[in-house]
């Protein structure tokens, strides 16, 4: 009778050392798909400037009024500000473009001297400061002068701040930007030619910073109680700048 001969299956070890280089290499053979070739560009930024003679006059000037009670100061200052105001409607100024930017009352205060022993007393209120302050538009840069001078002579005693600047400097603007852009463009250019390469078509272009520079010089003074001459004022011009930034594809 012949025995009985069973067979297991048995892993060898060269086929365990196979399995595992096949777990091995899984991850190699399922890399992700190389990615794109990014195309080359140039990025620059440039600036474009305009000047022009501003067509607007921005001033604040104040009627400073000062006694024993605040209702006679307050009475002396309202009567005052009611002739500036007056006289700035008669040279052609809308209300639109007057506002009271600033309307105060300060008590005055006296101290008074120190007593023999050394001591002090509390200062006294002596009076009352009141002050009106008006910001005012002139569209009429030739009249600024003789409207300062009229207002001085009405009482304006404190103030002066002039800015100059352009009731609408969109068209100024868009001068600077189309230049701003020329420039970009030649910078861009020079640098693809240094390179030996071509410049291509603009892939983004932004604009950076818009800014208005004032006049120069800008004019400020103190106002004096009698004024025989119109004021001399001085409105240079206007300086607009725009910054832009573009970017441009090369090519080989």
């Amino acid at each position: 009778m012949r025995p009985t001969i069973s067979v297991r299956p048995t892993l060898s070890r060269l086929s365990l050392a196979g399995l595992l280089l096949v777990s091995t290499m899984a991850p190699a053979l399922a890399q992700e798909p190389s990615q794109p070739r990014r195309e080359p560009t140039v990025t620059v930024a440039a600036d474009g400037e305009v000047s022009v003679a501003p067509d607007m006059a921005i001033v604040s000037f104040s009627v400073v009024r000062n006694s024993e009670t605040a209702e006679v100061a307050v009475s002396q200052n309202t009567s005052a500000m009611a002739a500036v105001m007056a006289a700035l409607k008669a040279e052609g100024i809308e209300a639109k473009d007057i506002q009271t930017s600033n309307f105060s009352i300060y008590p005055q205060y006296r101290q008074t001297p120190p007593k023999e022993d050394g001591s002090t007393e509390a200062p006294q209120v002596s009076g009352y400061e009141v002050t009106n302050t008006l910001t005012v538009e002139i569209r009429d840069v030739a009249k600024v002068g003789a409207i300062l001078d009229k207002a001085v002579k009405l009482g304006v005693n404190q103030g002066g701040q002039i800015s100059f600047t352009n009731d609408d400097p969109q068209e100024v603007l868009s001068e600077a930007r189309k230049q701003a852009v020329e420039r970009a463009v030649a910078k861009a250019r020079t640098l693809a030619e240094a390179a030996g390469v071509q410049l291509g078509e603009v892939v983004e272009i932004s604009e950076a910073s818009t800014s208005q520079m004032p006049p120069q010089p800008m004019y400020r003074m103190t106002m004096a109680k009698e004024a025989s001459d119109s004021v001399p004022v001085s409105a240079g011009e206007n300086t607009y700048t725009v910054s832009v930034e573009m970017t441009f594809g090369l090519k080989q």
